[in-house]
């Protein structure tokens, strides 16, 4: 396994104190900085998202979901920076990462992070900058993410079927992150809809939403799949991968989500009966797979569960315990405000109050690993 998925710490006969005391020397930190760590900016952002969407009142939530975007907005620029000194130092090593069958899939991760620090800007964070500088971001952000997102769905999956050496027992959650993007930008995307003027523009950005929506449907359907078969006949494998199961949920809430928002939107620009069945397929849609999501959220809950006690190790594919979630949390959220249902508004605050837990362990571990620099070090090859 690659080194920011499972590396453990260091151990050796003269221990350190301090920051960064497993690390030779604190540039190490940039050496192996590979793309999964974008997973902790999407992980942060859909906090944010999730929250301000929530179909419930909670007095000072708007303002908990503007500081967590504000969090997440910084950290973007951080990671980015120093992933920045990654490429500049070692450029090898972060060209090895796509050619790692288990990294290369999540070179996803940053288009998904700067769509969602992007629909947070428009959504929360205009109150502070003003909303047409918040466009305006969210529209850099979402072109760049839809660019990178649509590369990763053909670079990564080409890569995977002509350079990687993959065993029967290889798929995991991950070969979902870089086919999954498209559809963040589906329901990213539906935010900008109204911004744009009447005509072929509003149109042709709809018709494009539904297209990625289609795309990364289809592919996730495929790897789902592929992944059930291999957990029946393969079983789990390494405890440090066990968390990605918790991807499945991506797609799935995602999809939820953008069905949703697409339809909400819809009316805008087709005429009937289009516009009327949009909605439709919003509601037809999204409770069937919703459904399928949470079963599959207590069947990951329970393979993670069974993991950990026989012992689950940290690793940044923790993250994959929070943005899924809170894909679930704006799915859901968006069937509440559909349907006006009671039951799913209570499974929006049930489901908002698990990513918040999962999000605030997962933060503090990775600030904890952060600080002692093991986090950074390369796994010892298996």
């Amino acid at each position: 396994m690659h080194s920011s998925l499972t590396a453990p710490p260091r151990t050796g006969a003269h221990p350190r104190t301090g920051l960064l005391r497993e690390l030779d020397h604190p540039s190490q930190l940039f050496r192996d900085l590979g793309p999964n760590w974008y997973a902790s900016v999407m992980g942060t952002g859909i906090v944010a998202v999730a929250a301000a969407g929530l179909p419930v009142h909670v007095p000072g939530l708007r303002i908990f979901a503007t500081a967590v975007w504000a969090l997440a907005a910084a950290w973007l620029v951080v990671l980015t920076a120093a992933w920045s000194v990654h490429w500049t130092r070692h450029p090898e090593r972060g060209r090895a990462h796509a050619g790692n069958p288990v990294m290369a899939h999540f070179w996803g991760a940053p288009a998904m992070a700067l769509m969602t620090v992007g629909v947070g800007t428009l959504t929360l964070g205009s109150a502070w900058i003003g909303q047409r500088p918040a466009l305006v971001v969210d529209v850099v952000l979402w072109s760049a993410g839809t660019l990178l997102g649509l590369v990763t769905w053909v670079w990564i999956p080409y890569r995977a079927m002509t350079d990687h050496r993959v065993t029967e027992d290889a798929a995991f959650g991950g070969w979902l992150m870089p086919v999954v993007p498209p559809m963040v930008s589906a329901a990213t995307g539906a935010a900008l809809i109204p911004h744009l003027a009447p005509g072929q523009g509003r149109l042709t950005l709809l018709l494009a939403c539904y297209a990625m929506f289609g795309m990364s449907l289809i592919a996730s359907l495929i790897i789902i799949t592929l992944l059930w078969s291999r957990l029946v006949h393969h079983k789990t494998g390494p405890a440090a991968m066990v968390p990605t199961l918790w991807i499945v949920l991506g797609p799935l809430g995602q999809s939820v989500t953008a069905a949703n928002l697409l339809g909400g939107v819809a009316p805008r620009v087709l005429p009937r009966p289009y516009a009327s069945g949009a909605e439709v397929f919003g509601l037809l849609y999204g409770v069937p797979v919703w459904g399928f999501a949470m079963m599959w959220l207590f069947l990951a809950a329970a393979l993670t569960v069974r993991t950990a006690r026989r012992g689950l190790p940290f690793s940044l594919t923790w993250w994959s315990f929070t943005f899924p979630v809170g894909t679930c949390v704006t799915g859901t959220s968006a069937l509440a405000l559909r349907t006006h249902a009671t039951a799913f508004q209570g499974a929006a605050v049930v489901l908002g109050a698990l990513l918040l837990v999962a999000w605030v362990t997962v933060a503090a571990r990775t600030a904890r690993a952060a600080a002692s620099g093991s986090i950074f070090l390369p796994a010892p090859a298996r």
